[in-house]
């Protein structure tokens, strides 16, 4: 099948100081995603009992604020249920991470503001971009307002945040991670021509579907902690598939919502995790087959390099991170998991943007 390649036309040149400071943004969004996971799995979310913009930045300075946080914590289903008993050098470990997680985020919001004001002043920011960098502020103050309603969600009941809701909220920062990794991609401008293949637009298309179906389900297997369930591979705790999932009277509204109190979700989840990632592997390499056959621009092969390098490293922290999960989640595993799964999706998004019709 023939490949053909067209020049991209290029009206709009950005000043490196605007690329870089794009580049910037992604890294950090990147970062606060990578943050979030660690967060999640040293149980550090609900630490903090408030959500204050403003007066938040400043942490506890002193004995009698730090007591005071630690009182608000002890209200909580978490310390009541699970932690109860902690010391305070214990709690000040939690609340660290859940701080910072915040503050990451503020930080964020300076370092996009302030240099965006100077940006649009010296008029170094066309329409497109305006457009763009608006979705953007729209997305990070939804996925704020998010990140708040599942951290409400494990302050009356539960002794954690809703899985789905913390789904929800992860899944809205991947989000925003992407359309802003597209915004920089806009900007920077990698490549120099479109590649015309309908064939691989497709297969790209299908990478597309199953990456974003997999990264939900695993925001939903890490929020159910669903591998400590069935920590083998590749069978589940000696079956392939769970008897759980064969019996009629599991598949109730209950055992959705109610995903704690018995095998059956972490029994659904990990398996559909499991097979969607067999899925997504074939897929990658079927196209990164076909693709290195096709193209031969350089920087495309190179990223083709990339995208089965990073799918390897990815398959395998998989399998570790659920074979290591007996009894707790391993914190280090679990967060180098997700945050090759950011890396491969970015090299998806690298991989889609000269396949495009345009770069627009």
């Amino acid at each position: 099948m023939t490949t053909t390649e067209t020049t991209i036309q290029t009206p709009t040149t950005y000043p490196r100081a605007v690329r870089v400071w794009l580049m910037i943004g992604v890294f950090m969004v990147f970062m606060q995603i990578v943050i979030g996971g660690i967060t999640r799995l040293t149980g550090s979310g609900l630490s903090i009992t408030k959500w204050e913009i403003v007066t938040g930045t400043l942490p506890p300075i002193n004995a009698a604020q730090w007591q005071e946080e630690f009182d608000l914590y002890k209200e909580t289903p978490q310390y009541q249920k699970i932690n109860e008993g902690m010391t305070m050098g214990e709690f000040q470990f939690i609340y660290f991470w859940e701080y910072f997680h915040r503050l990451w985020a503020r930080l964020m919001g300076f370092v996009f503001a302030i240099p965006f004001f100077f940006f649009w002043a010296r008029g170094y920011l066309d329409r497109p971009l305006l457009r763009r960098l608006g979705m953007v502020v729209l997305l990070a103050a939804i996925v704020a307002s998010f990140g708040w309603i599942m951290v409400a969600s494990g302050l009356i009941d539960r002794p954690w945040v809703n899985a789905y809701k913390l789904t929800m909220h992860l899944s809205l920062a991947l989000v925003l991670f992407s359309y802003l990794f597209w915004t920089m991609l806009t900007a920077v401008r990698p490549y120099s021509q479109v590649i015309h293949s309908t064939s691989l637009k497709k297969w790209m298309g299908a990478i597309g579907i199953v990456l974003a179906l997999q990264l939900v389900l695993g925001g939903i297997m890490s929020g159910m902690k669903a591998a400590l369930f069935y920590p083998t591979w590749p069978d589940m705790q000696g079956e392939w598939i769970p008897a759980i999932l064969f019996r009629g009277d599991s598949w109730t509204v209950d055992n959705l919502v109610e995903y704690d109190k018995g095998p059956f979700m972490a029994a659904l989840v990990q398996l559909l995790h499991r097979t969607t990632a067999y899925v997504l592997t074939i897929i990658m390499l079927v196209f990164s087959f076909r693709a290195l056959k096709q193209v031969n621009n350089v920087r495309f092969r190179r990223g083709i390099y990339a995208l089965v390098t990073v799918l390897i490293a990815q398959v395998t922290l998989g399998i570790l991170t659920v074979v290591n999960s007996v009894g707790t989640i391993p914190v280090a595993l679990g967060v180098f998991h997700q945050a090759v799964a950011i890396v491969l999706l970015s090299v998806v998004l690298f991989l889609w943007y000269p396949l495009r019709k345009s770069q627009s």
